[in-house]
């Protein structure tokens, strides 16, 4: 059974960093492509980064683009969310989630597309 932990939330002032690390337990971390998401209340869970398999591919939402990075250690059964530059809107519960796929697979965007989903972790990018 997977099981995804995020951690590494925290508050941070606008212009820190953060890094979100995600554990992954109960299957082999390298059949899966792994993505973060995150949502603030009162809206739609939105997609933030994602990573294939293989790490050969990798997607960013518009918003982080140069900002972000997502990394992963499969053989730690880690992955990371290395957030730079943050800003007051970058303010949500961030969430990890899997998909099981093949090798070739490219990252997936859509969060319909995960399965598994980890129970989230709190930013908070204020003065």
């Amino acid at each position: 059974q997977v099981q995804l932990v995020e951690s590494g939330g925290g508050l941070v002032q606008p212009g820190g960093s953060l890094r979100l690390s995600c554990a992954v337990s109960g299957v082999q971390l390298s059949r899966y492509g792994m993505g973060w998401f995150r949502q603030v209340p009162g809206k739609e869970r939105e997609f933030v980064a994602a990573i294939s398999r293989s790490g050969s591919s990798i997607e960013f939402a518009d918003s982080v683009k140069g900002r972000f990075t997502i990394s992963r250690d499969n053989d730690r059964k880690m992955v990371y969310l290395q957030m730079n530059s943050l800003k007051p809107e970058d303010t949500a519960v961030y969430y990890c989630a899997a998909r099981q796929t093949i090798l070739t697979v490219p990252a997936a965007r859509d969060q319909a597309d995960y399965r598994y989903w980890g129970p989230g972790t709190q930013v908070t990018v204020s003065s």
